[in-house]
């Protein structure tokens, strides 16, 4: 199963969580609202590559990432969407387009949008396109340590 790794790493930290099932769903909006999560609080995951390097971007569901402004952000020339062909390897226990935004399990570093991080409860992919991963806000900040960063200005 897809979500073993994440859930042996969370439950092999003590941190509390909620698994929800939930009809397939292929798109972060899809996702949070079969899973009876409001777009805002759901956090999607998306693979870039920063000067060569591939990095995790999370910001809320409904929200598109601007290449140029996360350019700007960054203050690097070199920053693209990374392929499905270029980082599907990189994640083996997850469906593409469903990883969890847990780069310090595929060694990636994980910019997370402001957001997302002034709420009690984060949800995102486990794993797979049937299951979502609830916790607390400050547990996901202690285990991964992600960059905050204004990323989607409203």
């Amino acid at each position: 199963m897809p979500a073993n790794t994440l859930k042996k790493f969370l439950d092999s930290r003590g941190v509390k969580y909620v698994s929800i099932q939930h009809s397939p769903a292929y798109t972060a909006p899809e996702v949070a609202e079969s899973a009876h999560i409001a777009g805002s609080d759901f956090a999607k995951t998306v693979i870039v590559k920063i000067d060569g390097q591939m990095a995790m971007v999370v910001v809320p569901a409904q929200r598109k990432i601007v290449l140029s402004e996360l350019r700007d952000l960054l203050v690097s020339d070199k920053v693209q969407l990374a392929t499905e062909d270029e980082f599907k390897g990189r994640f083996p226990d997850c469906e593409v387009g469903a990883m969890p935004p847990f780069g310090n399990l595929y060694d990636m570093s994980v910019y997370i949008d402001q957001s997302l991080t002034g709420h009690p409860e984060i949800a995102f992919n486990a794993g797979t396109h049937r299951e979502v991963i609830k916790m607390a806000s400050d547990d996901f900040a202690q285990l991964v340590n992600p960059i905050v960063m204004d990323l989607v200005s409203a």
